[in-house]
């Protein structure tokens, strides 16, 4: 699996996090994979050139294949990734508040959905996707992706105390405490727990254990000869106990199942993201 991560031109900076290329092929004789796909702090846009994914919950034995661009609201819920054949695709993240600051839509009405991109965006949509079929090469594509970005910028609600404030919340991955976070942003904590409801979809707390425990997936994906009580030391946990209570919570399963369901399939969905 082939992953590059851009960063974006600089008038993006202040909602986009960072584009990605993803380009993935089966091995040989394998048709398709399921992948786990537990929650990441990431609200995002992904754009699949020719080679779409189906997607399905983590509960259910049914896929839908997903449409050629698709909005990804806030996840607190596991989902299955199913992979036919390969993977052509490029990832946009955006930074904590930046999905709001750009569509005005209160995230916590987007929570564990995605959405076709082309019934948000309209017209301009249509017209990325269709580039997108006809590119040579995924740096093309991100190219396309970047220059639409780029006149999207134009609706950005403004930047508040609030964003950098969680900005930090998020780099810190969730180990600040909720109120410190709250001061940074010149809110009561009352105020900034309403904010968060609106702005990423959630309260602050439960954004702070995603953060965490998205970082203790990450961290096994990319380095699975980790034990989980190193993991769990790094990526910020009291105790590996807090660390199994939040892969219940999120990934549905305790560590070792997950560990392995990854076994059996070869792709690792989570470990490029950004940390």
């Amino acid at each position: 699996m082939n992953v590059s991560v851009f960063i974006p031109h600089i008038a993006l900076q202040k909602y986009v996090l960072n584009l990605s290329t993803i380009h993935a092929i089966l091995p040989e004789g394998i048709e398709e994979v399921v992948t786990p796909y537990p929650p990441t702090p990431f609200q995002s846009l992904m754009f699949y050139c020719n080679h779409r994914i189906s997607m399905g919950k983590a509960d259910e034995n049914t896929f839908d294949k997903q449409p050629l661009s698709v909005l990804v609201g806030p996840q607190i819920r596991r989902v299955n990734i199913k992979i036919h054949q390969q993977l052509k695709a490029i990832r946009v993240d955006f930074l904590p508040g930046g999905l709001y600051r750009l569509l005005g839509i209160p995230m916590h009405e987007l929570c564990d959905g995605g959405y076709n991109a082309l019934d948000i965006f309209g017209i301009e949509m249509k017209a990325v996707n269709d580039q997108l079929q006809q590119i040579e090469d995924l740096h093309e594509g991100k190219i396309i992706v970047e220059r639409f970005l780029l006149n999207q910028a134009t609706r950005l609600k403004t930047y508040l105390p609030f964003d950098g404030a969680l900005y930090t919340l998020f780099k810190k991955n969730g180990t600040i405490p909720i109120e410190k976070i709250a001061s940074l942003s010149c809110l009561s904590l009352k105020q900034f727990e309403r904010k968060c409801q609106e702005r990423i979809g959630m309260n602050p707390k439960l954004y702070a254990r995603i953060l965490r425990f998205s970082k203790a997936y990450r961290m096994h994906e990319a380095h699975p000869e980790c034990n989980w009580t190193q993991i769990a030391y790094e990526a910020g946990y009291f105790d590996q106990m807090h660390l199994i209570r939040d892969f219940k919570r999120f990934a549905g399963v305790n560590p070792s199942v997950i560990e392995q369901q990854l076994l059996a399939t070869p792709l690792r969905m989570q470990k490029d993201l950004p940390c």
